[in-house]
Formats: C-alpha cells, structure tokens, sequence
C-alpha cells in the first residue's frame, strides 16, 4: 500500500507540474495571425460577400434615380412647311417652320426627391447591415482561434501526459516482473496509461474539429496562411 501510495504521489505531483506550466494560453495567441485570419473571413465568407454584393447593386440606383429626372421631360415638334397659310383648313397649322413643345408631368417631378433619398437611405442599411455583419464575423473568427488555441494546447498537455505515463508503465513493467512492486501497483499504471492515451485521443479529435470550423470560417488552410 505504501509503494501504490507513493506511486500515485509521484504521478500527481508530476501531472500538477505540467499542467501548471500550461495553466495559461494567451501567450500563444498571436494577434498578428488574427487579423488574418479575419481580413480572410471578410474576404471569403459567402454570406460577407453576398451582403457586399447587396451593397454596391443598391449603390447604383442612386446614380439611376438622380438621372431619371431626364425622364419626366418629353419633347415634341410639329413642321409646317412654308407657303402655306396660318389658317388653313385642309392643313391646319398655326405658324410656318418648326414647333417645339416640351411637356413635364408634375407629379413624378415631385416624387423624384423622395426617390433619390429612398436610394441614399437603401444604401445606408445596405452597409449598415455589412458592417454589423463584420461585426459578428468578426467575434466568430476570434471565437474559433481561441478554441483552436485552446485545443492544441490540451493536445500537447495530453500527448505529454501519454508519453510520460507510457515510460511509468514500461517502468513498473519492468520492476514487476523483477518482483520489485506489486500486480496491483503495475495494474495501476496501465490503468493510467490507457486513460490518458484516451484523452490524448480524445484532444487529437478535438484539435482537428477547432482546425477545421477555423479554416471553414477563413475559406483557406491554416497551413496556406503566410
């Protein structure tokens, strides 16, 4: 009882001074990666780009409105050809040479001001709505870098902790068939083993879900980023 005792001492203590070194991952982050992998968000995420898409198609109908105060104008002329007289009842004009008449219909000229400020007020949501867009893609971008962070870490506290319980084992291996400990204390450190080469396991699959929701978001592979 002594030796599993002191065993268990020695691997706990062992484990605390490990994760104690890995008790913090923010000076793993690296802001400069960051900001890339935000600038490429921005760049590739489909919805970001239908949105800008939105935007600049909504643009231009502020130009289209402005210059759809030509259409409230329709011009005319009527020829009379010279010689003939002003009254004239086979052909009725009212002077010789050319009429010109210009014609406004006064409630679509009233409307257009309404028009244009419609399109400048679409405009203005149009990219109101793009940056509170960026805004949340954004927070997401940094909300999956965190988890990626995170779960590399854990991948190297776990993969370490694997390691390090795979050279007890082999140790108490070697002492038990020595007759040095006991089965239970050798059973012991199986046990161990089998349960952080689970874990380690369990981090590799975690590490490689945050890899892949980060590069899903960014639209490139993480290795591809320079």
């Amino acid at each position: 009882m002594k030796k599993i005792f002191k065993l268990s001492l020695i691997l706990l203590t062992f484990f605390a001074v490990k994760s104690f070194a890995q008790e913090s991952i923010i000076p793993e982050v690296k802001y400069d990666d960051l900001e890339k992998y935000i600038a490429l968000a921005k760049q590739n995420e489909p919805k970001r780009k239908i949105l800008a898409e939105q935007a600049s198609s909504i643009k231009t109908a502020i130009p289209m409105a402005s210059l759809s105060y030509l259409d409230l104008f329709n011009g005319s002329y009527i020829y009379r050809p010279q010689g003939k007289v002003a009254i004239d009842p086979v052909n009725p004009y009212s002077v010789n040479g050319f009429q010109l008449g210009i014609n406004l219909n006064l409630g679509a000229f009233l409307q257009k001001p309404f028009a244009v400020k419609k399109a400048k007020a679409d405009y203005k949501v149009a990219q109101l709505q793009q940056q509170d867009y960026d805004a949340i893609l954004t927070t997401e971008v940094k909300a999956r870098y965190y988890d990626y962070i995170q779960s590399l870490a854990q991948l190297k506290i776990a993969t370490q902790a694997a390691q390090d319980n795979k050279g007890v084992a082999e140790s108490q291996r070697y002492k038990f068939e020595k007759g040095e400990v006991t089965l239970d204390t050798y059973n012991q450190s199986r046990t161990l083993l089998t349960e952080s080469s689970t874990s380690k396991i369990t981090a590799e699959v975690n590490f490689l879900k945050a890899k892949d929701q980060l590069e899903e978001l960014i639209g490139v592979k993480l290795t591809d980023v320079k």
